[in-house]
């Protein structure tokens, strides 16, 4: 009997992807180290490092700790600023057949509107705003805890994007995310991505002192799944726009998991510290799961939870 082929295939806001399969933000940099393992164009797409208008030298260490499970991190945006990004790294990424999608912060609506404007122009495939940046103009408070806050960046974003999709990246430190998600779709969101990285915290209890410089950090890896499924299936109930869902995944079966909950594709994170293949293995098992089900595509897992 032939071997069943599964396409791979799937559109995120109607940007058509080879697979499901995308690298988050802030786990793969930029790409260049991770493409002297494996040719790049075998992702589905790179979510890059979180990008703000200038550049920044993040947190003072330490700032990565592994706690059970995870890693909590605080390393507070570290990176070249947009316009580096568009000068010297995008060239590079350009070289493979695999999507770009920016990850941009911003500290004011404008700044958010200064970088849509740049990335657009520049040609990247879409943008993932960081709804998680503290808003100076409203005492520190993050743009993603606060409806109206993050309706007013992402219509910002949206205004200044051009044809670029925009996709918003939800927090899940929030007492109710589909509130979030129902005030960004309706400033016209073309995506969400969720979830970012819940805060935690850990103590040395040698020293007394907390492991990380900042004292708290956004908590990653396999400990976040069930969070991030039950946060995808909410989202994905609450409003009719495609989900990039990640939260610990760490193999096909997890990746399946956020799909069944209802996202359209899937982000591979902390696990490519672990193994640099993650993102490989997991498109392969996702593969092999939806052949061994009798599936033809794997975009027919998304959404086809059975719940009782």
């Amino acid at each position: 009997m032939p071997e069943q082929t599964v396409d791979l295939s799937v559109s995120l806001a109607g940007v058509a992807l080879k697979n499901p399969v995308v690298v988050a933000s802030g786990t793969f940099g930029f790409g260049r180290e991770y493409s002297q393992f494996y040719d790049l164009s075998a992702l589905g797409g790179i979510c890059v490092k979180g990008l703000t208008l200038h550049p920044r030298a993040g947190n003072p260490p330490p700032r990565i700790a592994e706690t059970p499970r995870g890693i909590l991190n605080s390393v507070g945006l570290q990176n070249p600023g947009v316009e580096a990004f568009v000068a010297e790294e995008l060239p590079f990424l350009r070289q493979y057949d695999v999507k770009v999608i920016a990850n941009i912060s911003g500290n004011t609506p404008e700044e958010y509107g200064i970088m849509c404007e740049t990335l657009a122009a520049a040609g990247v495939d879409m943008i993932e705003v960081n709804i998680s940046c503290p808003n100076v103009k409203a005492g520190g408070m993050a743009y993603g805890t606060k409806p109206e806050l993050a309706a007013e960046v992402t219509e910002t974003a949206k205004r200044h994007a051009g044809d670029v999709p925009v996709m918003v990246k939800l927090s899940p430190n929030v007492t109710d995310i589909t509130e979030i998600a129902r005030a960004v779709a309706g400033a016209g969101a073309d995506a969400l991505s969720l979830i970012n990285t819940i805060r935690g915290m850990r103590i040395d209890v040698k020293t007394h002192r907390p492991v990380l410089h900042m004292n708290t950090g956004g908590l990653s890896g396999p400990a976040v799944l069930p969070v991030a499924v039950r946060m995808v299936w909410e989202v994905a109930n609450a409003v009719d726009l495609p989900i990039l869902g990640m939260g610990g995944v760490s193999c096909g079966e997890d990746a399946a998991q956020l799909m069944l909950a209802g996202a359209s594709a899937v982000a591979v994170g902390t696990a490519i510290f672990a193994d640099v293949y993650a993102p490989l293995h997991v498109r392969d098992q996702l593969r092999d799961l939806a052949a061994a089900q009798g599936l033809t595509a794997v975009s027919q897992f998304t959404g086809a939870v059975r719940a009782w």
